[in-house]
């Protein structure tokens, strides 16, 4: 499995703090996707820009897909851009890849066989190398949930007030350092990718609050004094 497929396994944990959306996905699947043809050594990071090697298409279809969109001609596309560009609708498609392929399943909540459809993962072997590269808290992975708002390890209230002090302050070291600092993500053009997605979905984040108070100006104009 690819690192997009396996974060968006890992994005569909049920439990309401882990609650991620579709935009914010879509753009760390994105990044995902170009952090494996990196990888792969299909392209190379020139400062913020993508520069595609020889054509060497993947053997997975989205992967290849992304790798067919890549821009060839200079100026080379900013990873900025192929965030935004190839991050568009892209969690819908890898939902129906995903499903597709037998490694996501739909369900009806409740007992009521009318009741709300939802998604979850199939106990397959692909879910489980999935669930695995998580709890070894892989650097990349854990990077990209981290830029969506999935964070490792217990739901809160579980952990020990130990445990809970040692999380606080370890939480406090890595705000006080450079985020491309973080162990394991040592290779210059992946940091980059990863910090292209963090701001990405923060300016994302920002443009929905400045629509929510547009809209609440909207409809107190229309509803007067």
């Amino acid at each position: 499995m690819t690192t997009a497929k396996d974060l968006f396994i890992i994005a569909m944990d049920p439990r309401p703090e882990h609650s991620v959306g579709q935009g914010d996905l879509s753009l760390a699947l994105a990044g995902a996707e170009l952090i494996d043809l990196i990888d792969a050594g299909t392209v190379t990071v020139d400062e913020d820009r993508i520069v595609p090697g020889e054509p060497s298409p993947p053997q997975d279809r989205l992967l290849g897909e992304a790798a067919e969109r890549l821009t060839r001609e200079s100026p080379h596309e900013r990873i900025e851009d192929w965030l935004w560009r190839r991050g568009r609708d892209l969690a819908a498609a890898y939902q129906a890849s995903l499903e597709e392929d037998g490694e996501l399943t739909r369900k009806r909540s409740g007992r009521l066989s009318f009741g709300s459809e939802r998604v979850e993962p199939v106990d397959t072997p692909a879910r489980r190398a999935a669930a695995e590269r998580w709890e070894e808290r892989e650097p990349v992975l854990a990077a990209l949930a981290s830029a969506v708002g999935v964070e490792g390890g217990r739901p809160k209230g579980a952990e020990t007030a130990e445990e809970a002090e040692s999380a606080e302050q370890a939480e406090s070291a890595e705000d006080s350092n450079d985020f491309g600092e973080e162990p394991g993500l040592d290779d210059e053009a992946v940091t980059a990718v990863v910090t292209a997605v963090h701001d990405a979905v923060m300016e994302l984040e920002a443009v929905r609050q400045r629509r929510t108070i547009e809209n609440s100006a909207f409809a107190n104009l229309w509803r007067g004094p």
